[in-house]
């Protein structure tokens, strides 16, 4: 029941190889990206011997940190590591979730990546421990191979046979399919006859059928009907006929996450639980139940297990047991690689009143690979605003580049960049085709950056409610900025 349900599960995205690759094409056309903090990240930007490249996928600059982050990267898809973890330190807007994004790309959609902040623990609804598991478990994919039958010919003629009367009598027909070899005649129930109906399949057609799911999928034309271009469109793809036999066996690939299986044997309806995203708590028996399982395909070849990567942000806010949980979950055999990120110095354990680096306690710490970010240069600060500005589609002069460079430089990167797309709206109200520096120094006035916030609340904290500091010198109160 277990791998029948799998197969559910994955049946939706990959019926064959020929389907996967129309759904694709499909998914391209219609996403519509939201242009997010990192959405200009497309990979580490290494090369081939690992060195990184000054600009490049979207990085900038962290040259060492990129280059142990590709190290990672590397030993993990030759799945060689499993159960270590990478702890990424480094003071506030330096790249640290922006490295994590790079391991994501560079990894691909094969490997699982699960991203989460440390906050997400402390829900409700479910113990900190079974929030943690989910996400291990999310982090671990299993890819499972199978067979399936499909037919695959060229159409060389389609009979439909509609009865007089409507709803008299089932709809019958032919298909008579062909290869270069051989060619052969089906009768078609009235599924089939939908279905093709609804692919608007016609002679001259290349098509696939899925004989387990009944679901047929159109190759192309065939080249035997490329006369018939001018009748046909600019977007119509001509496809050589299939050799061989009509029959043929093909191995498909799913991969899917322990987490996803542990749902859908977790109850009656998990499989909509997985979409609902209401999975609750589920029990130890049943993930015990599925490890065997998987244990079981991996001997017979079956299946393999992918060692993921588990990435949470703001680690520090977990607290001792979660960090004990994690020293325990780490040596598990079935445990991804974690990768853990902290703009964190020395700092209370939360849930304790040690004082311990990044806020993590000693014997984790010991168990981490750190890799530290650097705080950016004026010229790299320059670069990652140019990167920015493509991104979001912003034409700016040199000198207005040059003024957010120093803005960043003396207040901080993420200021700088939140004030791109303000400038854009401020020259477009006054109808600029560029931004220039008064369209800078406006929103600069407008939206202050956290130094002079800062020095604002020390000059009138009087009007100010709950105001701490009391009777304090404007000039040296001790202020964390």
């Amino acid at each position: 029941g277990l791998r029948s349900a799998l197969v559910k599960t994955r049946g939706l995205e990959v019926a064959d190889m020929a389907e996967d690759i129309q759904v694709k094409e499909v998914k391209d056309l219609t996403r519509i990206e939201r242009i997010g903090a990192h959405s200009h990240i497309r990979g580490l930007g290494l090369d081939d011997a690992l060195e990184a490249r000054a600009v490049s996928q979207g990085m900038v600059g962290q040259c060492p940190a990129r280059k142990a982050a590709g190290v990672i990267t590397r030993m993990i898809k030759e799945g060689q590591i499993a159960g270590r973890a990478v702890l990424i330190a480094g003071q506030p807007g330096t790249g640290k979730t922006a490295i994590a994004m790079g391991m994501a790309k560079t990894l691909g959609e094969e490997t699982p990546f699960a991203m989460m902040a440390a906050s997400e623990i402390f829900s409700l609804e479910l113990s900190k421990t079974e929030a943690l598991t989910q996400a291990f478990r999310k982090a671990i994919g299993v890819r499972i191979k199978e067979e399936t039958e499909i037919i695959e010919g060229e159409v060389v003629e389609i009979q439909i046979d509609r009865p007089a009367t409507a709803g008299a009598a089932a709809k019958t027909g032919k298909l008579t399919l062909k290869t270069t070899e051989m060619e052969t005649i089906y009768d078609l129930g009235t599924k089939m006859i939908e279905s093709i109906q609804k692919e608007k399949v016609s002679a001259g057609d290349v098509i696939a059928i899925d004989k387990a799911v009944g679901k047929i999928t159109r190759l192309g034309r065939s080249f035997a009907r490329s006369r018939d271009y001018d009748a046909m469109g600019a977007s119509t793809k001509f496809v050589q006929c299939p050799e061989g036999e009509l029959q043929k066996r093909k191995e498909v690939v799913h991969v899917v996450t322990l987490h996803e299986i542990d749902v859908i044997n977790s109850r009656q309806q998990g499989f909509l639980a997985l979409f609902s995203g209401d999975t609750g708590e589920i029990r130890p028996e049943v993930r015990e139940q599925i490890n065997g399982k998987v244990a079981e395909w991996r001997e017979e070849g079956k299946a393999e297990v992918v060692p993921g990567v588990l990435f949470i942000d703001e680690v520090h806010m977990l607290d001792i047991e979660c960090f004990s949980f994690l020293n325990r979950a780490l040596e598990s055999d079935m445990a991804p690689i974690l990768v853990v990120a902290t703009n964190r110095g020395i700092t209370r354990i939360r849930g304790t009143n040690y004082k311990s680096p990044h806020g993590i306690p000693i014997d984790l710490l010991d168990r981490l690979l750190i890799i530290s970010t650097t705080a950016y240069s004026e010229r790299e600060l320059r670069l990652i605003l140019d990167i920015r500005c493509e991104e979001e589609d912003v034409e700016m002069t040199e000198d207005a580049k040059e003024l957010l460079t120093k803005i960043g430089a003396e207040t901080s990167l993420r200021y700088a960049i939140h004030l791109i797309t303000a400038a854009s709206l401020v020259c477009m109200r006054r109808k600029g085709a560029e931004v220039d520096i008064e369209d800078i120094s406006k929103v600069y006035s407008l939206f202050v950056d956290v130094k002079r916030s800062a020095q604002f609340l020390l000059e009138y904290q009087e009007q100010f409610m709950f105001s701490e500091i009391e009777n304090a010198p404007t000039d040296s109160a001790p202020m964390e900025t």
